[in-house]
């Protein structure tokens, strides 16, 4: 298939060093997208993939430079700004989340784990729309995305 990442990159330089939970889910999201992914240009003249993905924030702003073995493919800027909320709630709830596996009952955890998810699968939402028209990505690529975006955004 050829509407794939097959390589994705993250430039953390300049963010603070992650904390072991954080280091995890970027793992886990990066193992999880290059297992399984959708992710097709939608800007005219776009080469077929699969495709390198570099995500970095510079200037504020969520980086995407897309290449192919042919070379540069495009690249997308988007604000941040829809993403702050959404990522500031998705840390918190993980915070609640990593605390609650210490120590509290199977139950509770289940239903910190529903909220979490739920507020992933806002941000999912929020990246496939403001890739709209640029690249079409599926629901669980827009996930594991949003995942990295937070990593980033952890740090920046």
């Amino acid at each position: 298939m050829t509407a794939r990442i097959a390589n994705i990159t993250i430039d953390d330089s300049g963010l603070a060093t992650p904390t072991p939970e954080i280091e995890q889910e970027r793992a886990v999201a990066i193992f999880d997208l290059l297992e399984q992914n959708s992710f097709a240009l939608r800007v005219e003249g776009a080469p077929p993939g699969p495709y390198d993905l570099h995500l970095a924030i510079r200037d504020r702003r969520l980086v995407f430079e897309i290449s192919t073995e042919g070379g540069p493919a495009g690249a997308f800027h988007l604000s941040l700004g829809p993403f702050r909320q959404v990522v500031k709630d998705y840390w918190q709830i993980c915070e609640a989340y990593f605390d609650a596996v210490k120590k509290l009952p199977p139950s509770q955890i289940e239903a910190i784990d529903m909220a979490r998810r739920g507020i992933h699968n806002e941000g999912a939402r929020i990246l496939q729309e403001r890739l709209e028209g640029k690249a079409e990505i599926d629901t669980d690529t827009s996930r594991r995305l949003f995942t990295l975006i937070c990593v980033l955004h952890f740090g920046g």
